[in-house]
């Protein structure tokens, strides 16, 4: 199974060419999730109303819901370019923890005390924080990520663990790749059915926070990673494939869409009689099937704007698409800030519902520029790269560099927090 191709495709992780692909579908992928984060903004702050206008958004917004997935797919796709290859597991867990532990505490500290500054001042009653509980809160929103959006690295730093087996299943049964993607993909299947269908019937309250609590547990999300490992080990396998078929795959995914809205206002609200929040979880057996379908998608969508790359696309565009990679993890983790202004602001404008709606895409471009902002701040200058994951003041190295003549190459690739 794969034997040729694969040979191939192991040969060109060795000294990998520039995905461009990777490229766009990494702030395809931000931009995803901040569009989510917006929307999210807008129905908290719309009235009930005769119309129904926040059910329906919020039922639209569904379709969109397969941006977290695809962040965990890239997340595969990015560590496996870079480390397939590179063993060196020790260097790997100081390099990964060091660009992701501090971010994760700085970002959840100046972020709550944002928060409290903001509930203070406005007088926000939603506020939930406060000086007087500052050290148990923070406590509290390290360990579990249940705030600013922050869960996503508590699984990323959980993947940091295991990807060294992972790493291993995949060399070590290099020639069962398609089996070991199919059974991730029933274990999923069984993970969804058992947190949608069984666990809400379950006394969990004595359970560990961990399990659950399976939003943040690394194992929920198991299938993406793998998907991505296996995708970008047979590259261009996958994509051929997709290519071959996409006449068939784009139409199922765009009914796979509409499916969403059916799925959330007549199946679980109505035969199964969910909560909204329940409804709208993506852990879910149908999320699943249409996340694969999006990612197959954006995948094909990508290489077009690689050879659009390569055959004379605008600059300007080329640059906006590089740059967006570039910073999209910083994005990630500065965008409560754009959000908290937003939900500011909206709490009081006290417009109509109806004008809320047309008020989204200005609310969306707004928290994408405040975040690529910060982000791009940061990237550019010293010392706060280390904010966003991408370190740009090394005064200890340069010191060490200075004392040396060996010379040393830039490394070659991508990095889940670097291109």
């Amino acid at each position: 199974m794969y034997g040729g191709n694969y040979a191939l495709e192991q040969q060109s992780l060795k000294k990998p060419a520039y995905l461009y692909e990777i490229d766009f579908m990494r702030l395809f992928f931000i931009l995803g999730v901040l569009f989510n984060h917006v929307i999210n903004q807008f129905t908290a702050n719309m009235v009930s109303d005769p119309t129904n206008t926040e059910y329906k958004l919020l039922s639209v917004s569904l379709i969109v819901h397969f941006t977290r997935m695809g962040f965990m797919f890239m997340t595969g796709v990015v560590l496996t370019l870079n480390y397939y290859h590179r063993h060196d597991w020790l260097t790997f867990y100081r390099k990964r923890f060091n660009g992701s532990i501090w971010p994760y505490l700085i970002w959840n500290a100046l972020l709550l005390v944002v928060t409290i500054i903001v509930g203070e001042t406005t007088q926000n009653t939603k506020s939930i924080f406060s000086w007087s509980g500052f050290g148990q809160q923070f406590v509290n929103i390290i360990l579990h990520g249940s705030n600013f959006y922050m869960y996503y690295m508590l699984i990323i730093m959980q993947l940091y663990l295991i990807f060294p087996a992972l790493m291993w299943l995949f060399h070590h049964w290099s020639t069962y790749h398609k089996r070991i993607l199919i059974i991730s993909f029933f274990i999923q299947l069984v993970e969804l059915i058992i947190a949608k269908y069984v666990l809400p019937h379950v006394d969990t309250s004595n359970w560990i926070y961990w399990i659950k609590n399976y939003d943040i547990n690394v194992f929920s999300y198991q299938f993406y990673f793998i998907f991505g490992t296996f995708t970008i080990l047979h590259y261009h396998e996958i994509t051929d494939w997709i290519s071959k078929r996409i006449k068939f795959l784009l139409p199922t995914t765009i009914l796979a869409a509409i499916g969403t809205v059916v799925y959330f206002c007549w199946y679980d609200r109505i035969v199964l009689g969910l909560t909204e929040g329940r409804s709208v979880s993506p852990h879910q057996p149908y999320t699943l099937i249409y996340a694969i379908l999006v990612i197959v998608i954006i995948l094909w969508v990508g290489q077009h704007y690689a050879m659009w790359y390569k055959n004379g696309m605008p600059k300007w565009l080329s640059s906006v698409v590089k740059n967006g990679a570039r910073v999209s993890f910083g994005m990630y983790l500065d965008q409560t800030i754009g959000l908290l202004i937003l939900d500011e602001t909206l709490q009081h404008i006290h417009v109509s519902n109806t004008t809320m709606l047309f008020l989204i895409p200005l609310g969306y471009a707004f928290v994408v520029a405040i975040s690529f902002g910060i982000a791009w701040f940061c990237y550019k200058v010293r010392p706060f790269g280390f904010l966003i994951g991408r370190p740009n003041w090394h005064p200890f190295k340069r010191a060490k560099k200075s004392k040396s003549s060996i010379k040393t190459t830039a490394k070659i690739g991508y990095d889940i927090n670097t291109r």
